[in-house]
């Protein structure tokens, strides 16, 4: 009961999304089909949470499906806050290169829904999205590429993405173990280095008074 009290909390419009006989049956047999099917429903709009999330996100897995059924999930990475927020309904990145397969964008021409993961392990947390990506030209979109571009960010952009938010929804917690970035834990203990460095000068001082 514990779960579901947490998940009191989740925008139930992500699982009006993905909602199939499947699903449903799912839920019933692992007893939480009437839970989910009484839960009143959210409006889905990015509100500042989500955008202050995305903001510091600098990196994300995006998953797409192949035209033959596979689901594929890809890495995306870039500086923090290159996803940006257009506004409540509505994303966008650059798309910069990488090694030139070319999966999802292929994936996106016969199926535009996809699915993006961002995570915070030091703070355990994590935010899905659901939406349906354009893929857009730099040369036909000209504004839109000055709103997505990255200054000081060498990677070549290719191109954007630009995402119509369908749905979103905040994960539970658990099973998520801690993870931090060198600079992440640089910033954390800069203190205790400048601490030990100022402890060893006081000690070398006083070895060399004391003539040792």
């Amino acid at each position: 009961m514990t779960t579901f009290v947490w998940m009191a909390r989740v925008s139930y419009a992500f699982l009006d999304a993905l909602l199939t006989p499947s699903l449903k049956a799912a839920q019933e047999a692992n007893g939480s089909g009437e839970f989910w099917a009484t839960s009143p429903r959210q409006l889905t709009s990015l509100t500042d949470s989500e955008t202050e999330f995305i903001a510091t996100r600098d990196s994300f897995y995006m998953a797409t499906i192949t035209e033959n059924g596979w689901p594929y999930v890809q890495h995306r990475g870039g500086p923090p806050g290159f996803l940006r927020v257009l506004d409540g309904q509505t994303l966008a990145f650059a798309d910069f290169r990488g090694n030139r397969q070319y999966i999802s964008i292929g994936n996106l021409g016969a199926n535009n829904r996809a699915a993006l993961i961002l995570m915070d392990y030091p703070r355990r947390r994590r935010l899905k999205l659901l939406g349906h990506i354009e893929v857009k030209h730099l040369d036909s979109e000209a504004k839109l590429a000055q709103r997505v571009a990255v200054k000081g960010y060498k990677a070549k952009v290719e191109r954007i993405m630009l995402i119509h938010l369908k749905a979103f929804d905040w994960n539970c917690p658990r099973h998520l173990t801690p993870r931090f970035t060198e600079q992440e834990l640089n910033s954390v203990l800069a203190p205790i280095r400048a601490r030990l460095i100022a402890l060893e000068n006081e000690n070398n001082a006083l070895r060399a008074r004391l003539g040792l």
